[in-house]
């Protein structure tokens, strides 16, 4: 370790004097642009490399005012002892010859083979100083350096779950480290690419079109220009900041431009990054609004963003159950009639298909693979702009307002049909030891449903491209939608989902927790709370053996909470319509757990049961008064003896016990609601429901 640190050391001194070199060019000169790599710079697997690889299409980016040369050398190696090392190659050598005015470098993907990486790994750094300093020109002028994050290795790499996976992200952040230590230039070609595994036919060579992005990212770098000024796309007229936290506003801008912000008589001011990545930060403001924000880089450049509120904001997110429509739930007709708020607003991300039962076209097809899925913005609430949002995140949205006096605003991001996987980002479907198999060819896959399956088939059977991405594929719906509200202040999350994976409830008990661990890195939040509704009542037999499941992630995941949703059911119809109840016992949950409010949020929640000869009793949470919903006995409590079968049993109330009288000596197992469509009636003193439960005797 000692060792590694001297070499940071030389690093820094050497490159730092070199880093800040500014090449000069004569009006009849070219500037040299030597690309050094692997197979990936080579363009393998492309049908014509000499115009299509990426230092091709460089060289088509730049113009007539640079020569950009091809150095790549299929699967060679940064490290000097790996089993093809890079400076061993001819092509090595007549990149030194070039004496080129700028160096990009992109190696490592052939480091991560077990010949390599395994055994070398502590070279690496002192190897890739070599390479660099090995560019110095003997003037004692030099190039300017970039190296780059190496782009993506998919999973469906013949050694990616055997190592590959791994090293890749050992070597990542070794090229990083140097980057810094350095103060080289750092081109991230892994980001534009990751989330574009359908451009990368053997997981490891991106076609054409990966090429280009390439090429765009190294023109961008080389040149400062990434476009000009642009806000991230969440931020629109009409949207609403959380409030009590700092208002962070990020985008891209050319390199080296001040970004000028102002926002309720505040001014920040920053400079856009070699990456063309700049942020401003302005103190909290009380909520209310409206504000404005301006931001400009010069004089020609400025972004003005209207009617802003600060406030609350929340996300509700799902599939079909939570997108279903304000317009079709039951008493929609009163209830949009009374829309009219302003200080609510709602963002519908909505897909620009439905997975119907029915053939995508191709202009279709093509935005779905260029993740231009989701579209929409932030609207006020009013009747029209309501009634095609989600009723659960209208009711639900409309109690807070009406409890808390401050604005609201609701993204929603909803896809019918949509298995939780899709929800998830990719690196930790990757690197989870049961999640990661999900991405195996998952139109055959059955850890996806296979209504998902067969849907997804019939949706994308126009298409040519094996490659051919839906939203039903495992991370989808989180690169297309999620991953561009990363960072954005949150009060927090209400979920929707579970139907299209209630075919296997165990594989969700290890997914569920692994979409909460997912959002709460992606929103910069260990504890942002995210509350589910557990499935309704309907007759599919696997549905309370789900439901159950979900009791108990709602015990195991921290700041976490459940809404049943059984009382609510329709034995033939996957979506109820009883929507309000829904939304408001979210905001009954949130009222009780974000905001404090003294109130009862959930339903009797079962403990343990104890047996005194002949009389059983069961001890509930959240309840001082149990009671049934009609004024009825008392129905589908089940006991079960030594030899596990459930019989149905008479049960009465006492305060906020059940009790039981059996002549079953030692019964090990109790449950209640344990029908597809349940008609359970136990609630609490609130009306609250109990949940489907299943308890063993302890």
């Amino acid at each position: 370790m000692k060792y590694r640190v001297q070499i940071y050391f030389l690093l820094i001194s050497f490159l730092t004097a070199i880093s800040g070199f500014g090449f000069s060019q004569s009006s009849d000169q070219k500037i040299r642009v030597a690309c050094i790599g692997d197979s990936v710079t080579k363009g393998l697997g492309l049908g014509n490399p000499e115009s299509q690889s990426y230092p091709a299409q460089l060289q088509a980016l730049l113009g007539s005012s640079y020569q950009v040369e091809n150095f790549g050398v299929s699967g060679t190696t940064l490290l000097s002892k790996g089993h093809r090392p890079y400076i061993l190659t001819d092509e090595y050598q007549r990149a030194l010859d070039f004496k080129p005015q700028l160096v990009i470098i992109h190696l490592g993907l052939n480091d991560t083979d077990p010949r390599n990486w395994p055994n070398f790994r502590d070279d690496f750094i002192e190897d890739y100083l070599k390479i660099i300093r090995s560019f110095q020109i003997s003037d004692g002028q030099s190039p300017k350096v970039f190296i780059c994050r190496m782009t993506p290795i998919f999973n469906a790499h013949p050694r990616f779950k055997s190592g590959t996976r791994d090293w890749f992200w050992q070597i990542q952040q070794e090229i990083e480290q140097f980057a810094k230590a350095a103060n080289v230039g750092l081109i991230d070609l892994h980001t534009p690419l990751y989330s574009h595994p359908d451009l990368f036919k053997d997981a490891l060579h991106p076609d054409q079109s990966g090429a280009a992005i390439i090429a765009k990212t190294v023109f961008q770098h080389i040149t400062g220009n990434f476009g000009g000024l642009k806000l991230a796309p969440v931020f629109r007229n009409h949207m609403v900041f959380q409030q009590k936290s700092a208002i962070r506003i990020w985008g891209k801008a050319n390199s080296g431009s001040e970004i000028v912000g102002e926002f309720n008589q505040q001014t920040e001011k920053c400079i856009a990054n070699e990456s063309g990545d700049w942020t401003l930060t302005f103190d909290p403001v009380p909520e209310g609004g409206p504000y404005t924000l301006k931001v400009s880089a010069g004089s020609q450049q400025t972004i003005t963003v209207n009617d802003i509120l600060v406030g609350d904001l929340w996300i509700c997110v799902g599939q079909s159950n939570m997108e279903f429509p304000l317009k079709d739930a039951a008493n929609a007709s009163g209830d949009i009639s009374k829309v009219g708020n302003p200080n609510i607003r709602l963002w519908n991300m909505k897909g620009i298909v439905r997975p119907d039962d029915a053939k995508w076209d191709s202009l279709s097809l093509d935005k779905i693979n260029k993740l231009e899925y989701f579209e929409g913005t932030w609207k006020s609430c009013d009747p029209e702009n309501a009634a095609d949002f989600s009723a659960i995140g209208y009711y639900f949205g409309k109690m807070l307002n009406e409890n808390l006096n401050v604005p609201i605003g609701i993204i929603q991001v909803t896809v019918g049909g949509a298995p939780v996987e899709a929800f998830i980002d990719r690196k930790t479907l990757e690197f989870d030891p049961s999640l990661v198999d999900v991405l195996y060819k998952w139109k055959q896959n059955d850890f996806i449903m296979d209504w998902c399956r067969e849907r997804a088939k019939l949706n994308i059977s126009l298409s040519k491209n094996e490659l051919q991405r839906h939203p039903f594929e495992p991370a989808y719906i989180y690169e297309a939608g999620i991953q561009h509200l990363a960072g954005l202040p949150v009060s927090g999350v209400i979920w929707y989902q579970g139907e299209s994976n209630a075919h296997n409830a165990e594989h969700y008990r290890n997914a569920f927790p692994a979409l909460v661990k997912s959002w709460r890195k992606t929103f910069n939040d260990p504890e942002l709370p995210f509350y589910f509704a557990q499935l309704s009542s309907l007759n599919r037999p696997s549905w309370p053996y789900f439901r159950d499941v979900q009791r108990q992630l709602s015990l195991s995941v921290p700041y976490s909470g459940m809404v049943v949703t059984s009382d609510l059911g329709d034995s033939l119809n996957v979506h109820p319509i009883r929507k309000r109840e829904v939304g408001e016992r979210f905001a009954k949950l949130a009222l009780a757990n974000v905001y404090g409010h003294h109130l009862v949020s959930s339903g009797p929640e079962v403990l343990k049961f104890s047996q005194t000869g002949e009389q059983i009793r069961i001890q509930f949470n959240h309840a001082t008064q149990l009671k049934t919903s009609d004024n009825m006995p008392l129905r589908e409590i089940e006991i079960a003896g030594q030899d596990g079968i459930f019989k149905l049993s008479k049960a009465s109330i006492e305060g906020k016990e059940i009790v039981i009288q059996t002549q079953m000596m030692e019964i090990q197992k109790i449950r209640y609601g344990w029908n597809p469509f349940s008609r359970g009636s136990l609630v609490n003193e609130a009306g609250l429901p109990a949940s489907t439960f299943k308890i063993d005797k302890q």
